[in-house]
């Protein structure tokens, strides 16, 4: 009987090795492509901060200014509570994020969310699905991303190697944009007065402006390097108002990525960069170290009729010296080089790099770019005329202010978020359907203007039913002035099918459309006095904004709304709000 238990026993225990081993082998597979959540906590909080010989209090993340490096990997989940400790309303936007199913999580203040009150909690939770290469993060409430941004690294799958040689090191670099004044008061002062927002006083690279400014020599960004390796530069413009040209003085960059999809590698000396838009740069070193330190330069690309800040943030790129060349260059004053930008309206420059930049399309990065479309819609973007009530008068000719528009109509922000209103059908008095698929009444866009520019207001939506392809052209008007408008659209990408100058040709541009590899990208330049065309999939239901990323111009209505309706499938749909959703 002894004998008979003891063999049972011992067949249990090889059932349970054989179980543990099948439970185990798995494992290291498990392990390549492992999905994480990560945890972060942001509390929003006041700090004192000197720029330009002037301290002032800012809102800031955890009092860091740029605020903290989000990094995760493709596929993980991101856990993030957000703590409101200022006086002000705040919500985060995950810029570039797809959040795929999870809009709640998208943070436009009352687009797909209440924003979160004074003393008030709110945790973000989404998944990064098929992305990879940087985007950012930021305040999206008002102007408070003057100061509340930060880079968002997100690295391939474990083992998932870079379509470009592996770098020595990758260094995050944000553009911003600093103001001596409290930026609330300088934007809300504008909006009563309907006058144009006064001028930054300074650019900054990560929160430096450099020695070209007062008082700034000691606050200047150094980038140290070795000789002969590769380096990784993560570009980020996260400036409010202006579109940056960025060069390295005798140094040539490799473009390979554009807001966190690879492309083609572009061999450049100057990069240009919109606000809301990120490019990746690889940057060789020289392989002898040689007896100069080189200038790092950012200034503005501006074409708009209004001023602006024309000033150039620097820092410097910095050779490690071995112990061989320290000791003759000891007492050698090392020679300063400096970079050349285009000038600040060189609009022929912006084209033709804008032109360049092409999807990587391989096998393992094919660009998807819808073939067919299924809706079309023309928008024309730029500035117009409202009038200003007697009992509120503003310093415009003729009682008049300054308004922005899309399609003439100027969005008026909602009371409550539109996200909420779509979900539980409850868009009376909050919403309409009734967004205009073109132009009220056509006229020579980038000529000479028509005499009425009188806008027209309202929030006025467009729906999408799930699975639209949709291709959409975006085109710069005259009136006022041409400028270049950086859109940014929230829940998706989209393809770069095609753009030039003047007025769209719908009869001979769609025949130059590029539907092989045009860049994929959540944010792009409308060429000043010109027009671009975007295609994208409505595959991700939900309320999705879409605005120029120039703040001024934000402020001034340039912006709309589409909304995605569900699918069929249960994985179409989006899931009900958190139950921490922050109430209006």
């Amino acid at each position: 009987m002894g004998s008979v238990f003891l063999s049972s026993l011992g067949f249990l225990r090889a059932i349970l090795l054989l179980l543990c081993a099948l439970w185990v082998l798995p494992e290291p597979t498990l392990a390549k492509h492992a999905r994480l959540t990560r945890h972060y906590k942001f509390n929003i909080q006041l700090q004192n901060v000197t720029r330009l010989c002037q301290t002032k209090s800012i809102v800031t993340v955890n009092g860091q200014f740029p605020g903290p490096r989000i990094i995760a990997r493709e596929g993980d989940r991101l856990v993030i509570k957000v703590v409101n400790h200022v006086q002000y309303n705040v919500t985060i936007h995950w810029h570039g994020i797809r959040q795929l199913r999870s809009g709640w999580a998208d943070g436009p203040a009352y687009i797909t969310q209440c924003p979160i009150q004074t003393g008030q909690t709110f945790v973000y939770n989404f998944t990064i699905t098929g992305q990879r290469g940087t985007l950012w993060w930021h305040a999206h409430i008002s102007w408070l991303r003057a100061t509340v941004y930060g880079p968002f690294v997100i690295l391939p799958k474990r083992h998932d190697p870079y379509p470009f040689p592996q770098p020595f090191k990758e260094v995050p670099i944000i553009f911003g944009e600093w103001w001596k004044s409290d930026t609330e008061t300088v934007i809300n002062q504008a909006m009563q007065a309907g006058s144009a927002p006064n001028n930054s006083d300074a650019y900054t690279i990560n929160g430096l402006p450099g020695p070209l400014y007062n008082c700034s020599a000691k606050d200047t960004f150094k980038l140290k390097v070795k000789t002969g390796k590769t380096y990784l530069l993560r570009l980020i413009n996260g400036a409010l108002n202006d579109e940056l040209f960025f060069s390295i003085a005798n140094h040539t960059l490799t473009v390979v990525e554009a807001d966190a999809v690879y492309t083609k590698p572009l061999k450049t000396n100057i990069v240009l960069i919109t606000p809301g838009q990120t490019t990746n740069v690889l940057l060789k070193t020289k392989h002898k170290t040689p007896n100069a330190n080189f200038v790092i330069a950012a200034r503005p690309y501006a074409t708009g009729p209004a001023a602006f800040d024309n000033t150039t943030t620097t820092g410097l790129l910095e050779y490690e010296k071995n112990t061989l060349a320290s000791a003759k260059t000891k007492n050698k004053k090392l020679q300063l080089l400096r970079p050349v930008l285009p000038k600040f309206n060189d609009t022929v420059f912006a084209m033709n790099f804008n032109k360049k930049i092409r999807s990587l399309n391989s096998k393992k990065f094919p660009a998807k770019v819808p073939k067919t479309v299924d809706k079309r819609f023309f928008f024309t973007v730029g500035l117009g005329i409202s009038r200003c009530s007697k009992s509120q008068p503003c310093q415009g000719p003729n009682n008049t202010r300054v308004a922005a528009t899309v399609n003439n109509v100027s969005f008026v922000m909602p009371n409550t978020a539109l996200l909420q209103a779509h979900f539980f059908n409850k868009s009376k008095g909050v919403y309409t359907t009734d967004f205009p698929a073109n132009p009220p009444f056509k006229f020579n866009y980038t000529g000479n203007p028509p005499s009425k520019i009188m806008v027209k207001f309202g929030t006025k939506v467009v729906v999408l039913p799930y699975n639209t392809s949709v291709e959409l052209v975006l085109q710069d008007t005259s009136i006022i002035g041409a400028e270049s408008h950086p859109l940014h659209l929230h829940g998706f990408n989209f393809f770069v099918v095609g753009q030039g100058n003047g007025n769209f040709d719908s009869k001979k541009d769609p025949a130059k459309f590029n539907l092989v590899d045009p860049a994929e990208r959540n944010t792009v330049g409308v060429p000043s006095g010109g027009w671009v065309a975007i295609r994208f999939l409505a595959d991700n239901p939900g309320v999705w904004f879409m605005h120029c990323h120039l703040e001024v111009h934000t402020s001034w209505g340039l912006k709309m709304a589409w909304i995605v309706q569900d699918g069929k499938r249960h994985k179409q749909k989006l899931p009900p709000p958190p139950s921490d959703l922050p109430k209006c």
